[in-house]
């Protein structure tokens, strides 16, 4: 049992879902495919958040196989902080005024 609990920063969480939404006009299927995967990924995350390396900026980043998307987190004590589900295609650095 992990120790982590898990917190998505609401902007994190309106690009999920705007990304969910996006994918949902193409294919309904393809909207829950994306949402579940996140939803996953974030579980995944918790039971080993240490199995994504740390990058410059301490945060660890984790791609979303099959969309051009990643979660990006960071670990505060026992909390687990996704500040953004950002697009691949974006400035890359967008979202690291949100870090706690």
């Amino acid at each position: 049992m992990s120790s982590y609990s898990l917190e998505f920063l609401a902007e994190a969480l309106a690009e999920m879902e705007c990304a969910t939404g996006d994918y949902h006009a193409i294919d309904p299927g393809l909207g829950v495919k994306f949402r579940e995967l996140v939803e996953s990924t974030a579980a995944a995350i918790v039971q080993h958040p240490l199995l994504w390396r740390e990058r410059e900026g301490a945060f660890r980043r984790v791609n979303l196989p099959g969309f051009p998307f990643h979660l990006i987190f960071v670990i505060r004590e026992s909390r687990i902080v996704v500040c953004a589900v950002a697009h691949g295609s974006r400035h890359p650095d967008y979202w690291k005024n949100r870090m706690p």
